[in-house]
């Protein structure tokens, strides 16, 4: 698995379709420059191929980092990595403001986590080709191969620079992780928001079946976000309908997506957060935050406030495109700001420390809440 979320990914959005497949318009310009190519240059090259590299500058017109061109093999990986199904190494990956290429999070089991990759490297170059020009999209697709190939990677960690080879596997991930503590508090962990995340999040606080829930942290540290729907449904899990986020498409009004009603609205709510904590994942967060849901632990988020929206090409590829800028409930945009957390822990403190501290403030808020009942 190597998966590139660009996170809040906006495919089955209530009222939206699947875009029908649809050919890059031809330009006189266009097809003039192509023939001549094809017919004079030393090196030979098919229109493919320069269709191809037409779309590609294209995008990159546009100077967003987001917006992604998918070869039609790379389009059904991704396609398949948001059903929660993987052919690679058991990777997330994330771009930097300056574009740089970082491991989001890693699998657990995975080759990845068997070879010593960890969450917040640095990649440098995959099978000894630099990631530098490449988008993130191109990086997840040189990570994946077939099951039982293996991968050179060089990669960065604080500075040093490391080189491993992992052998790629074939992966299902659980992207929904429930660990029962004593005391009935369930640690909710949320990888990414790949499909049927929201159905598992609700059954799992819903379920009454090793005793009453009496407080839930829902860990979504580097979870690089995924589908927006997802999300929604997630928050939906600790709301009773409401607003969760809503975002604007050009030419057409404010789209407000709401919580399913139903949620468990008194289970007291801690939401652990880092810096790789992303998109659709700041769309939970900052709704639990901006509704007075949930108390918010850990360091500022990513800030990645953009929704992207992918169209299939008559030749089985897709572009990838910014479609709109999400805002929570009370209006703020995270994009390039990100959530600040209301119990802030630094990332140098390491995982344990925060995970200690979001018990610490659980149990403060499930106290309270039995001094409330019982006055």
């Amino acid at each position: 698995m190597a998966v590139a979320y660009g996170g809040g990914v906006l495919t089955g959005v209530a009222g939206s379709r699947t875009p029908e497949p649809t050919a890059v318009a031809s330009s006189g310009v266009l097809d003039e420059a192509a023939d001549r190519i094809m017919a004079d240059a030393v090196r030979p090259v098919s229109r493919q191929q320069l269709d191809q590299a037409a779309v590609e500058g294209m995008l990159k017109a546009l100077g967003d980092r987001w917006s992604t061109y998918y070869k039609p093999a790379d389009f059904t990986s991704f396609q398949a990595g948001l059903d929660g199904r993987y052919s690679g190494i058991g990777v997330w990956l994330r771009a930097a403001q300056d574009g740089q290429v970082y491991v989001a999070s890693v699998q657990a089991g995975s080759p990845a986590a068997k070879a010593h990759v960890l969450a917040g490297d640095r990649v440098l170059s995959v099978d000894g080709t630099s990631v530098a020009e490449e988008s993130l999209a191109q990086v997840a697709a040189a990570l994946r191969g077939k099951a039982g190939s293996t991968v050179p990677l060089e990669l960065t960690r604080d500075g040093e620079p490391i080189t491993v080879t992992v052998k790629r596997g074939a992966l299902a991930s659980d992207d929904v992780i429930v660990t029962r503590l004593k005391g009935g508090v369930e640690v909710v962990r949320i990888s990414a928001f790949t499909r049927g995340v929201g159905t598992a999040v609700r059954k799992a606080i819903a379920s009454t079946g090793q005793g009453a829930t009496t407080g839930v942290v829902l860990d979504l540290r580097s979870n690089p976000g995924g589908l927006l729907t997802e999300a929604v449904e997630v928050a939906s899990a600790f709301l009773d309908g409401g607003a969760v986020v809503s975002y604007e498409k050009r030419g057409e009004p404010v789209h407000h997506l709401d919580a399913l009603a139903g949620g468990n609205t008194t289970v007291p709510l801690v939401v652990l957060v880092d810096d790789g904590t992303a998109s659709a994942a700041e769309v939970v967060a900052g709704a639990l935050q901006d509704r007075n849901r949930a108390v918010i632990v850990g360091s500022r988020t990513y800030g990645k406030g953009s929704i992207q929206a992918p169209t299939t090409l008559s030749d089985g590829s897709a572009i990838e495109l910014t479609v709109g800028r999400y805002l929570t409930p009370s209006g703020k945009s995270l994009d390039g700001v990100g959530i600040d957390p209301d119990v802030l822990v630094s990332t140098k403190a390491g995982s344990a420390t925060a995970e200690q501290r979001a018990l610490e403030v659980l149990r403060g808020l499930v106290a309270a809440s039995d001094g409330s009942a019982k006055g």
